[in-house]
Protein backbone atom coordinates (compact mmCIF):
# COMPACT_ATOMS: atom_id res chain seq x y z
CA UNK A 1 0.00 0.00 0.00
CA UNK A 2 1.42 3.26 -1.20
CA UNK A 3 1.17 6.50 1.21
CA UNK A 4 0.64 9.98 -0.58
CA UNK A 5 0.57 13.38 0.23
CA UNK A 6 -2.26 15.23 -1.29
CA UNK A 7 -2.08 19.18 -2.84
CA UNK A 8 -4.80 21.26 -2.48
CA UNK A 9 -7.25 18.86 -1.51
CA UNK A 10 -11.33 19.79 -1.80
CA UNK A 11 -12.56 18.70 1.38
CA UNK A 12 -12.31 16.06 4.04
CA UNK A 13 -11.76 12.18 3.83
CA UNK A 14 -13.92 9.73 5.70
CA UNK A 15 -14.32 6.44 5.44
CA UNK A 16 -10.82 5.83 3.87
CA UNK A 17 -11.56 7.04 0.50
CA UNK A 18 -14.49 9.34 0.53
CA UNK A 19 -14.80 13.02 0.70
CA UNK A 20 -17.22 15.80 2.06
CA UNK A 21 -16.60 19.35 2.32
CA UNK A 22 -14.84 20.50 5.77
CA UNK A 23 -17.49 20.10 8.93
CA UNK A 24 -20.40 19.98 6.34
CA UNK A 25 -22.93 19.26 9.06
CA UNK A 26 -22.51 23.53 10.16
CA UNK A 27 -23.82 24.40 6.95
CA UNK A 28 -23.73 28.21 8.17
CA UNK A 29 -19.93 28.18 8.26
CA UNK A 30 -19.92 28.14 4.42
CA UNK A 31 -23.03 28.95 3.19
CA UNK A 32 -22.33 32.89 2.30
CA UNK A 33 -18.96 31.46 0.30
CA UNK A 34 -18.98 29.67 -3.39
CA UNK A 35 -17.08 26.54 -3.56
CA UNK A 36 -17.28 24.36 -6.24
CA UNK A 37 -18.55 20.66 -4.86
CA UNK A 38 -17.28 19.46 -8.42
CA UNK A 39 -13.91 19.47 -7.36
CA UNK A 40 -14.29 17.44 -4.36
CA UNK A 41 -15.54 14.83 -6.76
CA UNK A 42 -12.63 14.28 -8.65
CA UNK A 43 -10.74 14.48 -5.09
CA UNK A 44 -13.12 11.27 -4.21
CA UNK A 45 -13.02 9.78 -7.28
CA UNK A 46 -9.01 9.75 -7.35
CA UNK A 47 -8.71 8.14 -3.97
CA UNK A 48 -11.64 5.80 -4.98
CA UNK A 49 -9.05 4.54 -8.08
CA UNK A 50 -6.08 4.44 -5.75
CA UNK A 51 -4.66 1.93 -3.07
CA UNK A 52 -3.01 3.65 -0.21
CA UNK A 53 -2.88 3.00 3.51
CA UNK A 54 -1.43 6.61 4.65
CA UNK A 55 -2.71 10.37 3.42
CA UNK A 56 -1.47 13.52 3.88
CA UNK A 57 -1.67 16.97 3.24
CA UNK A 58 1.36 19.35 1.37
CA UNK A 59 0.91 22.78 2.31
CA UNK A 60 2.13 25.17 -0.91
CA UNK A 61 0.86 28.48 1.13
CA UNK A 62 3.09 29.48 3.75
CA UNK A 63 4.98 25.53 4.12
CA UNK A 64 6.75 24.17 7.00
CA UNK A 65 9.92 24.05 5.01
CA UNK A 66 11.77 22.15 8.00
CA UNK A 67 8.71 19.04 7.57
CA UNK A 68 9.94 18.68 4.29
CA UNK A 69 12.89 16.55 4.91
CA UNK A 70 10.38 13.92 7.31
CA UNK A 71 7.79 14.07 4.69
CA UNK A 72 10.04 12.85 2.16
CA UNK A 73 10.73 9.87 4.40
CA UNK A 74 7.60 9.34 5.01
CA UNK A 75 4.99 9.14 1.58
CA UNK A 76 5.56 7.75 -1.52
CA UNK A 77 4.37 10.32 -3.96
CA UNK A 78 2.24 13.78 -4.24
CA UNK A 79 -1.25 13.29 -5.36
CA UNK A 80 -2.27 16.89 -7.86
CA UNK A 81 -6.36 16.25 -8.43
CA UNK A 82 -7.39 16.93 -11.51
CA UNK A 83 -8.47 20.82 -11.86
CA UNK A 84 -8.44 23.43 -14.66
CA UNK A 85 -5.07 24.59 -13.46
CA UNK A 86 -3.44 26.13 -16.60
CA UNK A 87 -4.90 29.22 -17.34
CA UNK A 88 -3.75 32.87 -16.90
CA UNK A 89 -5.29 33.64 -13.42
CA UNK A 90 -3.55 30.15 -11.34
CA UNK A 91 -1.94 31.08 -8.02
CA UNK A 92 1.01 28.33 -7.27
CA UNK A 93 2.19 30.03 -3.80
CA UNK A 94 5.40 28.22 -3.01
CA UNK A 95 4.36 24.83 -5.16
CA UNK A 96 7.13 24.61 -7.53
CA UNK A 97 9.74 25.13 -4.58
CA UNK A 98 8.14 22.87 -2.09
CA UNK A 99 7.83 20.20 -5.17
CA UNK A 100 11.58 20.58 -5.78
CA UNK A 101 12.67 20.24 -2.42
CA UNK A 102 10.59 17.63 -1.48
CA UNK A 103 11.87 14.95 -4.36
CA UNK A 104 9.08 12.92 -4.56
CA UNK A 105 7.13 11.54 -7.71
CA UNK A 106 3.87 13.50 -8.59
CA UNK A 107 0.71 12.12 -10.24
CA UNK A 108 -0.91 14.71 -11.63
CA UNK A 109 -3.96 13.66 -12.57
CA UNK A 110 -6.51 14.86 -15.00
CA UNK A 111 -5.14 18.39 -15.12
CA UNK A 112 -6.42 20.90 -17.72
CA UNK A 113 -5.43 23.97 -19.51
CA UNK A 114 -8.92 26.53 -20.43
CA UNK A 115 -8.43 29.38 -23.29
CA UNK A 116 -10.04 32.68 -23.07
CA UNK A 117 -12.63 33.71 -25.58
CA UNK A 118 -10.37 36.12 -27.05
CA UNK A 119 -6.68 36.16 -27.81
CA UNK A 120 -3.80 33.76 -26.44
CA UNK A 121 -3.55 32.09 -23.51
CA UNK A 122 -0.84 33.77 -21.41
CA UNK A 123 0.76 31.94 -18.29
CA UNK A 124 2.76 33.00 -15.78
CA UNK A 125 6.06 32.07 -15.34
CA UNK A 126 5.18 30.65 -12.20
CA UNK A 127 2.12 28.22 -14.04
CA UNK A 128 4.87 27.07 -16.07
CA UNK A 129 7.52 26.19 -13.48
CA UNK A 130 4.98 23.93 -11.54
CA UNK A 131 4.24 22.51 -14.95
CA UNK A 132 8.15 21.64 -16.16
CA UNK A 133 8.72 20.79 -12.34
CA UNK A 134 6.22 18.41 -12.16
CA UNK A 135 7.21 16.75 -15.75
CA UNK A 136 10.88 16.58 -14.10
CA UNK A 137 9.56 14.48 -11.36
CA UNK A 138 6.68 12.40 -13.31
CA UNK A 139 6.96 9.88 -15.77
CA UNK A 140 3.64 11.49 -17.19
CA UNK A 141 1.88 13.80 -16.17
CA UNK A 142 -2.14 12.98 -16.80
CA UNK A 143 -4.30 15.75 -19.08
CA UNK A 144 -7.83 16.10 -19.48
CA UNK A 145 -7.46 16.02 -23.30
CA UNK A 146 -5.97 16.68 -26.58
CA UNK A 147 -6.05 20.48 -26.02
CA UNK A 148 -4.28 20.24 -22.20
CA UNK A 149 -1.99 18.37 -24.08
CA UNK A 150 -0.66 20.37 -26.51
CA UNK A 151 -0.38 23.51 -24.58
CA UNK A 152 1.73 21.50 -22.16
CA UNK A 153 3.99 20.53 -26.06
CA UNK A 154 3.99 24.73 -26.60
CA UNK A 155 5.98 24.80 -23.08
CA UNK A 156 8.02 21.58 -24.05
CA UNK A 157 6.31 19.24 -22.25
CA UNK A 158 5.94 15.49 -23.91
CA UNK A 159 5.95 13.36 -21.33
CA UNK A 160 1.92 13.33 -21.16
CA UNK A 161 -0.80 10.94 -20.91
CA UNK A 162 -4.50 11.81 -22.01
CA UNK A 163 -6.82 10.45 -19.30
CA UNK A 164 -9.81 12.70 -18.87
CA UNK A 165 -10.73 12.55 -15.26
CA UNK A 166 -11.21 9.99 -12.71
CA UNK A 167 -14.39 10.32 -12.17
CA UNK A 168 -15.53 8.49 -14.89
CA UNK A 169 -13.56 4.97 -13.40
CA UNK A 170 -14.81 5.57 -9.77
CA UNK A 171 -17.05 2.81 -9.55
CA UNK A 172 -14.21 0.41 -10.92
CA UNK A 173 -16.07 -1.27 -13.39
CA UNK A 174 -14.46 -2.19 -16.60
CA UNK A 175 -17.15 -2.92 -18.14
CA UNK A 176 -19.30 -0.10 -17.81
CA UNK A 177 -21.65 0.68 -21.08
CA UNK A 178 -24.43 2.92 -21.56
CA UNK A 179 -27.32 1.47 -23.32
CA UNK A 180 -30.86 3.58 -23.90
CA UNK A 181 -33.77 2.83 -23.46
CA UNK A 182 -37.14 4.10 -24.98
CA UNK A 183 -37.56 7.67 -24.84
CA UNK A 184 -40.84 7.36 -23.72
CA UNK A 185 -39.82 5.53 -20.59
CA UNK A 186 -38.01 8.51 -19.22
CA UNK A 187 -39.53 9.78 -16.15
CA UNK A 188 -36.35 11.54 -14.14
CA UNK A 189 -33.86 14.02 -15.10
CA UNK A 190 -31.14 15.54 -13.37
CA UNK A 191 -29.88 19.53 -14.62
CA UNK A 192 -26.54 20.37 -13.54
CA UNK A 193 -26.93 24.17 -13.52
CA UNK A 194 -24.42 26.34 -13.87
CA UNK A 195 -25.73 29.98 -13.39
CA UNK A 196 -22.46 31.90 -12.31
CA UNK A 197 -20.24 32.72 -15.71
CA UNK A 198 -17.61 34.51 -16.85
CA UNK A 199 -17.10 36.43 -19.92
CA UNK A 200 -13.52 35.49 -20.33
CA UNK A 201 -14.18 32.06 -21.18
CA UNK A 202 -18.11 31.95 -22.53
CA UNK A 203 -18.34 34.31 -25.83
CA UNK A 204 -21.95 35.10 -25.44
CA UNK A 205 -23.50 36.22 -21.76
CA UNK A 206 -27.06 36.55 -22.62
CA UNK A 207 -27.06 33.66 -25.03
CA UNK A 208 -25.68 31.18 -22.38
CA UNK A 209 -28.25 32.29 -19.59
CA UNK A 210 -31.46 32.28 -22.03
CA UNK A 211 -30.65 29.24 -23.17
CA UNK A 212 -29.64 27.77 -19.96
CA UNK A 213 -32.80 29.17 -18.45
CA UNK A 214 -34.91 27.96 -21.37
CA UNK A 215 -33.61 24.52 -20.73
CA UNK A 216 -34.66 24.66 -17.65
CA UNK A 217 -37.80 25.16 -17.95
CA UNK A 218 -38.78 23.02 -21.27
CA UNK A 219 -37.22 19.81 -19.31
CA UNK A 220 -38.70 20.76 -15.74
CA UNK A 221 -42.47 20.71 -17.87
CA UNK A 222 -41.83 17.57 -19.82
CA UNK A 223 -40.13 15.25 -16.69
CA UNK A 224 -40.21 14.92 -13.31
CA UNK A 225 -36.62 16.74 -12.76
CA UNK A 226 -34.04 18.28 -9.84
CA UNK A 227 -32.10 21.05 -10.52
CA UNK A 228 -28.60 20.00 -9.10
CA UNK A 229 -26.66 23.24 -8.24
CA UNK A 230 -22.96 22.88 -7.05
CA UNK A 231 -21.77 25.69 -4.80
CA UNK A 232 -23.50 28.98 -5.99
CA UNK A 233 -24.22 30.93 -2.78
CA UNK A 234 -28.09 31.67 -3.58
CA UNK A 235 -28.33 28.27 -4.72
CA UNK A 236 -27.16 26.85 -1.48
CA UNK A 237 -29.11 29.47 0.40
CA UNK A 238 -32.19 28.25 -0.84
CA UNK A 239 -31.29 24.33 0.00
CA UNK A 240 -30.17 24.94 3.15
CA UNK A 241 -30.68 28.29 4.40
CA UNK A 242 -33.19 29.64 6.68
CA UNK A 243 -36.59 31.41 5.87
CA UNK A 244 -34.89 34.72 5.56
CA UNK A 245 -31.66 33.44 4.29
CA UNK A 246 -33.95 31.71 1.28
CA UNK A 247 -35.23 35.21 0.72
CA UNK A 248 -32.36 36.63 0.72
CA UNK A 249 -31.02 34.45 -2.31
CA UNK A 250 -34.14 34.97 -4.17
CA UNK A 251 -33.64 39.14 -3.59
CA UNK A 252 -29.64 38.90 -4.55
CA UNK A 253 -30.79 36.45 -7.95
CA UNK A 254 -33.58 39.67 -8.86
CA UNK A 255 -30.41 41.90 -7.76
CA UNK A 256 -27.91 40.27 -9.96
CA UNK A 257 -27.67 42.30 -13.27
CA UNK A 258 -27.45 39.44 -15.66
CA UNK A 259 -29.41 36.97 -13.63
CA UNK A 260 -32.69 39.36 -13.36
CA UNK A 261 -32.28 40.32 -16.96
CA UNK A 262 -31.84 36.82 -18.66
CA UNK A 263 -32.45 34.02 -16.26
CA UNK A 264 -34.34 34.17 -13.27
CA UNK A 265 -38.52 34.92 -14.34
CA UNK A 266 -41.60 33.64 -12.25
CA UNK A 267 -41.31 29.68 -13.44
CA UNK A 268 -37.10 29.89 -12.51
CA UNK A 269 -38.15 30.97 -9.11
CA UNK A 270 -40.88 28.37 -8.71
CA UNK A 271 -37.95 25.57 -9.72
CA UNK A 272 -35.71 27.10 -7.41
CA UNK A 273 -37.72 26.71 -4.53
CA UNK A 274 -39.23 23.39 -5.22
CA UNK A 275 -36.56 21.43 -6.87
CA UNK A 276 -33.19 22.63 -6.16
CA UNK A 277 -30.42 19.70 -4.61
CA UNK A 278 -27.57 20.50 -3.18
CA UNK A 279 -25.02 18.20 -1.20
CA UNK A 280 -21.63 18.65 0.50
CA UNK A 281 -21.17 15.33 0.32
CA UNK A 282 -19.72 13.36 -3.12
CA UNK A 283 -21.93 10.15 -2.21
CA UNK A 284 -25.18 12.52 -2.13
CA UNK A 285 -24.84 13.11 -5.44
CA UNK A 286 -24.29 9.49 -6.13
CA UNK A 287 -26.78 8.67 -4.55
CA UNK A 288 -29.58 11.13 -6.38
CA UNK A 289 -27.45 10.54 -9.76
CA UNK A 290 -28.20 7.14 -9.94
CA UNK A 291 -31.88 7.25 -9.34
CA UNK A 292 -32.21 9.20 -12.67
CA UNK A 293 -32.87 8.03 -16.00
CA UNK A 294 -31.05 10.88 -17.32
CA UNK A 295 -28.57 13.71 -16.54
CA UNK A 296 -27.91 16.27 -18.48
CA UNK A 297 -26.85 20.38 -18.13
CA UNK A 298 -23.85 22.62 -17.73
CA UNK A 299 -21.74 20.55 -14.85
CA UNK A 300 -19.11 19.07 -16.44
CA UNK A 301 -18.02 16.90 -13.51
CA UNK A 302 -22.08 16.14 -12.32
CA UNK A 303 -23.03 15.25 -15.65
CA UNK A 304 -19.52 13.01 -15.33
CA UNK A 305 -20.67 11.38 -12.38
CA UNK A 306 -24.60 10.06 -13.88
CA UNK A 307 -21.65 8.45 -16.81
CA UNK A 308 -19.51 6.47 -14.53
CA UNK A 309 -22.70 4.99 -12.99
CA UNK A 310 -24.28 3.99 -16.69
CA UNK A 311 -26.80 7.07 -16.87
CA UNK A 312 -26.98 8.46 -20.09
CA UNK A 313 -25.84 12.31 -20.43
CA UNK A 314 -25.52 15.21 -22.68
CA UNK A 315 -23.27 17.94 -22.14
CA UNK A 316 -23.46 21.55 -23.16
CA UNK A 317 -20.60 22.90 -24.04
CA UNK A 318 -19.63 26.53 -23.98
CA UNK A 319 -15.96 26.88 -23.31
CA UNK A 320 -12.38 24.98 -23.85
CA UNK A 321 -13.36 22.83 -20.88
CA UNK A 322 -16.50 21.35 -21.66
CA UNK A 323 -15.25 21.32 -25.51
CA UNK A 324 -12.29 19.40 -24.43
CA UNK A 325 -14.01 16.90 -21.82
CA UNK A 326 -16.44 16.14 -24.39
CA UNK A 327 -14.34 15.45 -27.29
CA UNK A 328 -12.08 13.13 -24.81
CA UNK A 329 -14.88 10.99 -23.64
CA UNK A 330 -16.80 11.54 -27.02
CA UNK A 331 -19.68 12.49 -25.01
CA UNK A 332 -23.02 13.44 -26.74
CA UNK A 333 -22.89 17.54 -26.70
CA UNK A 334 -24.59 20.18 -27.62
CA UNK A 335 -22.72 23.56 -27.79
CA UNK A 336 -24.27 26.10 -26.37
CA UNK A 337 -23.65 28.88 -29.23
CA UNK A 338 -24.45 27.01 -32.15
CA UNK A 339 -27.36 28.28 -34.08
CA UNK A 340 -30.96 26.78 -33.62
CA UNK A 341 -32.09 24.96 -30.30
CA UNK A 342 -31.72 21.74 -28.54
CA UNK A 343 -33.97 18.69 -29.47
CA UNK A 344 -33.61 15.99 -26.97
CA UNK A 345 -34.75 13.35 -29.30
CA UNK A 346 -32.11 14.23 -32.10
CA UNK A 347 -29.48 13.22 -29.27
CA UNK A 348 -31.57 9.77 -27.77
CA UNK A 349 -29.66 7.62 -30.68
CA UNK A 350 -27.68 4.42 -29.34
CA UNK A 351 -24.61 5.01 -32.05
CA UNK A 352 -23.61 8.48 -29.90
CA UNK A 353 -23.11 6.93 -26.45
CA UNK A 354 -21.80 3.52 -28.79
CA UNK A 355 -19.18 6.40 -29.70
CA UNK A 356 -19.07 7.08 -26.02
CA UNK A 357 -18.69 3.82 -24.40
CA UNK A 358 -16.04 2.82 -26.55
CA UNK A 359 -14.32 6.01 -25.55
CA UNK A 360 -15.09 5.60 -22.16
CA UNK A 361 -12.72 2.09 -22.65
CA UNK A 362 -9.85 3.58 -24.65
CA UNK A 363 -9.83 6.28 -22.11
CA UNK A 364 -9.94 3.72 -19.06
CA UNK A 365 -7.00 1.63 -20.61
CA UNK A 366 -4.98 4.81 -20.52
CA UNK A 367 -5.36 5.79 -17.38
CA UNK A 368 -4.40 2.39 -16.72
CA UNK A 369 -1.11 2.83 -17.99
CA UNK A 370 -0.92 6.13 -16.85
CA UNK A 371 -1.07 4.55 -13.04
CA UNK A 372 1.44 1.72 -13.76
CA UNK A 373 4.15 3.68 -15.97
CA UNK A 374 4.19 6.09 -12.63
CA UNK A 375 4.13 2.92 -10.66
CA UNK A 376 0.68 3.87 -8.67
CA UNK A 377 -0.97 1.16 -6.96
CA UNK A 378 -4.08 1.24 -7.97
CA UNK A 379 -7.44 -0.32 -8.68
CA UNK A 380 -8.18 -0.64 -12.18
CA UNK A 381 -7.68 -4.14 -13.97
CA UNK A 382 -6.65 -4.63 -17.50
CA UNK A 383 -9.70 -5.29 -19.31
CA UNK A 384 -7.64 -7.36 -22.03
CA UNK A 385 -6.58 -10.35 -20.02
CA UNK A 386 -8.75 -10.45 -17.19
CA UNK A 387 -10.14 -13.73 -15.93
CA UNK A 388 -12.91 -14.50 -13.50
CA UNK A 389 -12.68 -13.23 -10.23
CA UNK A 390 -9.68 -11.06 -10.93
CA UNK A 391 -8.98 -8.53 -8.28
CA UNK A 392 -7.72 -5.08 -7.60
CA UNK A 393 -4.10 -4.52 -9.38
CA UNK A 394 -1.07 -4.31 -7.24
CA UNK A 395 1.70 -2.38 -8.80
CA UNK A 396 4.94 -1.71 -6.50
Amino acid sequence: MARLLVIMPSGEIYDHDSVRWYQYQDVQRSIDRYHNIGDAFVFDSSLKLLNFDKIGILEINKPDWPSLDRLREEYDYVLLRGSNYIHGEMEWHDTAAVLKKLGLPVLAFGIGAQAPVKGRMELSEATQEVLRVIADLSTSIGVRGAFSAEVLADLGIHNVRIVGCPTAFRRLDPDMNIKLGPLADIEKVGVTLRREVSPTYAQNIERYLTFHRDLVKSLARRFDTVLMAQGEVEEKKLVFGTDAQKEEAIASLRANGWASKWYLDPEIERLYRERLFYSDVVADYETLVRQQHLVLGYRLHGNLMALANGVPSVYFTYDSRTAEFAETYRIPSFDVFRDGGFVLEDYWEQWRYDGFNAAWRNVYDETRKFLIENKIDNKLIDRATRTSGAGMLKVA
